[in-house]
């Protein structure tokens, strides 16, 4: 990138949550930006279709990130549409419900993995060639608090995330030497979907574990993405950022 916060960015899972607060807000910003999704159209379109309103730069591309060619597509379409990438977001992920290690199978533990683990590896791989013969890039990786200090009936979560943390600072001193920089964002309990299945008792419980006493917002988390991706981060890389409200 330039000394200017503008450029290419890809983003993952960015239909809905976390993801597409940060489609809204790097677009908000002047960056051309792809939105992966994979399941979730109908809400991919429709962001898509808001963004445009407001003249922003974007376009919805389905890629499953788990399964070879996945990051191959979206980089493809971000040479389409923009040019090289400048910015890679890799946000894609699930969560199994909360179970037992014991009752956990192989199938499931398995596609945790290949989401939130292969899904980040695939997705840095196939940018860092167009980063690397640019001597210049970011890449910001999502993580979570589960992956700092593990959660109970989370196994195959928490070891994901750890992953993560683990994948970027391993790859910000791979590729340091060659301007690109890496980091990580780690939020705590955050107000998306993949929390809407816990109840309402066990929503105050972790808002009160918090030291600002709520839950925070798929906005404050993307504040934080966009802060370690954009130059006023310039020389941060190997960070771990807690989002978390000091829970």
């Amino acid at each position: 990138m330039s000394d200017k916060n503008c450029g290419n960015v890809i983003i993952t899972g960015g239909a809905t949550g976390i993801g597409a607060a940060c489609v809204r807000l790097f677009a908000r910003r002047g960056f051309n930006v792809i939105a992966g999704y994979n399941s979730s159209r109908e809400a991919a379109m429709a962001l898509v279709r808001d963004i445009r309103k407001s003249k922003g730069s974007v376009f919805a591309v389905k890629a499953d990130v788990s399964r070879p060619g996945g990051a191959l597509k979206l980089v493809s379409a971000c040479l389409k549409h923009f040019g090289d990438p400048d910015i890679l977001v890799n946000n894609a992920g699930v969560a199994l419900p909360q179970k037992l290690i014991t009752e956990t199978s192989d199938e499931e533990f398995r596609h945790v993995m290949d989401v939130n683990v292969f899904g980040v590896f695939a997705c840095s791989r196939e940018v860092l060639p167009y980063m690397i013969r640019n001597h210049s890039g970011s890449i910001v990786n999502v993580s979570s608090i589960w992956g700092r200090v593990g959660g109970s009936c989370e196994v195959a979560y928490s070891a994901s995330k750890g992953a993560v943390i683990s994948f970027t600072k391993a790859l910000a001193k791979e590729v340091g030497p060659s301007g690109i920089r890496v980091n990580c964002v780690a939020p705590g309990v955050i107000n998306t979907k993949m929390n809407g299945a816990l109840d309402p008792e066990t929503m105050k419980k972790l808002a009160d574990e918090a030291a600002l006493c709520r839950i925070g917002e798929p906005e404050e988390v993307a504040e934080s993405v966009f802060y370690l991706a954009a130059v006023g981060a310039s020389f941060v890389t190997g960070a771990v950022l807690d989002v978390n409200g000091g829970m």
